[in-house]
């Protein structure tokens, strides 16, 4: 089997045995072309079930020289991944990747906005431009409900239960949870569909997506980053921040406000409570509070 045939047909299988959506799905097969396109510059043809632990070394340590120890990680799962569906498959007898570790992760903290940078934020959107009413909507929702951008550019309105306060979000995997909608957040989204929204002519395609762009067609990741970076520097935010920014922002801000972790796991569509815990790292006041408040030497008689 080639590789053109093999991971057309790995494709196949993370979409409909393990259920990733298509930007997953596009970062296996981003790796598993450059590992392809490695072996193949070694001017002989190496097909997948001839791929020995010897190679993937020398393409770890080759793409290392230009990419992150984060990035070298995803690299090293995607294709150990691969390997044991051929396994699965009975095409290989053993995983050439099984044996070799990934480097060790650095945990970055994420940035976040304060309350006062994203209301500067929302005040600094032109109201005289047509999109307006739709980017408040868009900041308000991905703070507010703490979405991920592809869960915010597939939101449907079908999806939006205004009278229960709660909308439906899919999620990676194409798992889906209900988030409360806040009142102030649903008077954003309701002038925006009863105004600005109405005055585009809409792509029957996309007559349930929520937010549109100006030829009446779903929004992409791109555009939203351009909005937000375009947004931070008309007001002056030095910070780098990202659509993913307001999600941390989310969470950070509910912790400092008390809320626990397991309510905050279940909000963001985390699977793990350890993707969940990095915002403790972030919430040192909050800490200090608690171990003031309960443990017995923080009292003075």
């Amino acid at each position: 089997m080639n590789w053109k045939d093999s991971i057309n047909d790995f494709k196949d299988y993370l979409r409909i045995e393990r259920g990733l959506s298509n930007n997953s799905v596009l970062s296996y097969e981003n790796d598993l072309k450059k590992l392809s396109t490695f072996l193949n510059s070694k001017g002989e043809e190496i097909k997948p079930v001839d791929v020995n632990s010897d190679l993937i070394k020398e393409f770890i340590y080759n793409v290392s020289k230009e990419i992150k120890s984060n990035s070298q990680s995803r690299v090293i799962s995607g294709i150990r991944s691969f390997f044991d569906y051929l396994l699965f498959e009975g095409l290989i007898e053993s995983n050439p990747v099984i044996n070799i570790e990934s480097p060790k992760l650095s945990r970055k903290l994420p940035s976040t906005l304060s309350e006062n940078e994203i209301n500067i934020l929302i005040k600094n959107i032109d109201k005289n431009k047509n999109e307006s009413e739709r980017n408040i909507a868009i900041i308000e929702t991905l703070y507010g409900c703490g979405l991920r951008v592809s869960e915010l550019i597939g939101l449907k309105i079908s999806d939006l239960f205004f009278d229960e306060d709660f909308i439906k979000v899919t999620g990676k995997g194409n798992k889906q949870r209900l988030v409360p909608v806040s009142p102030v957040n649903k008077i954003y989204i309701n002038n925006y569909l009863n105004n600005s929204r109405k005055k585009i002519k809409i792509d029957s395609l996309f007559s349930d997506i929520l937010f549109l762009n100006r030829r009446g067609k779903s929004l992409t990741r791109a555009m939203i980053f351009t909005i937000i970076k375009d947004l931070a520097k008309i007001s002056g935010i030095k910070k780098n921040i990202s659509p993913h920014t307001f999600r941390h922002s989310f969470a950070t801000h509910l912790l400092e406000n008390g809320a626990d972790l397991k309510t905050i796991q279940q909000l963001l569509g985390h699977e793990s409570i350890t993707t969940t815990e990095i915002y403790m790292h972030l919430d040192n006041k909050a800490l200090i509070k608690v171990m003031s408040k309960f443990h017995p030497r923080s009292k003075t008689t």
